[in-house]
């Protein structure tokens, strides 16, 4: 037997073989970043709440944290986040500006899933609560859109991603914070918004698509031996 590489396949199989590890290595890397997320989503949720800091001061410290804050609802001024569904069902999240009582501004409260026909809120009207409540909830920080996230219209009322400054311009705000509260209200009125949309069960599976990732490479490069082997 003798081993001839050609120059072509050589090349093609180099560039694969990079690619297949970078995507293995990139892999693991998701997998300790999803660990200390499934981290601290747990230990900070399931412990004691605190009440909402007042600014936002190392304010990452505090995602997933379990928090109290007392206030009322400006419901005059709905936000409809879309593209979110509840156990398969299509619809959007209502998000609404909080006037603190604490004398500490404005946030913004996720609280929680509707369907489609519940986007009006005279479909909902027993949920539109107009007293003193406390929201028992859970600090998320606002990152933005993704890579493929549409932009957001604000004058259409439709919303992709959290965007405090552009809502805050809406509702006529003098500023809203960078993160919002996901509502932990178990019972609403009439049913609607669903609250406590939040998951602690998240899966995180990269090591096994590493693990996929590697194989590939390593299959790569016995078809390159195989292919390159001639007889004498």
């Amino acid at each position: 037997m003798s081993f001839r590489p050609r120059f072509w396949p050589t090349v093609t199989t180099l560039l694969m073989l990079v690619l297949l590890l970078y995507l293995g290595t990139w892999q693991v890397l998701r997998y300790g970043w999803k660990t200390d997320l499934i981290e601290k989503l747990q230990t900070r949720s399931e412990s004691a709440a605190i009440a909402l800091p007042k600014n936002s001061v190392a304010l990452e410290k505090f995602e997933f944290q379990h928090v109290l804050v007392s206030g009322t609802f400006l419901h005059e001024h709905e936000f409809y986040l879309f593209g979110r569904s509840l156990h398969g069902s299509p619809g959007l999240h209502v998000i609404t500006p909080f006037q603190r009582t604490d004398g500490a501004g404005y946030v913004l409260v996720d609280r929680g899933w509707v369907p489609f026909d519940k986007r009006d809120p005279a479909e909902r009207a027993e949920g539109q609560v107009e007293d003193l409540v406390e929201i028992d909830g859970m600090i998320r920080l606002a990152k933005g859109p993704g890579t493929f996230t549409p932009d957001n219209d604000a004058k259409g009322n439709y919303w992709y991603f959290i965007e405090p400054d552009a809502m805050a311009k809406v509702a006529g705000l003098d500023a809203l914070p960078d993160y919002y509260v996901l509502s932990g209200i178990k019972d609403t009125p009439g049913g609607f918004p669903v609250a406590r949309q939040w998951r602690v069960d998240i899966r995180n599976h990269h090591i096994e698509y590493a693990i996929t990732w590697y194989l590939m490479a390593v299959a790569l490069i016995v078809i390159y031996v195989v292919y390159h082997r001639q007889r004498r």
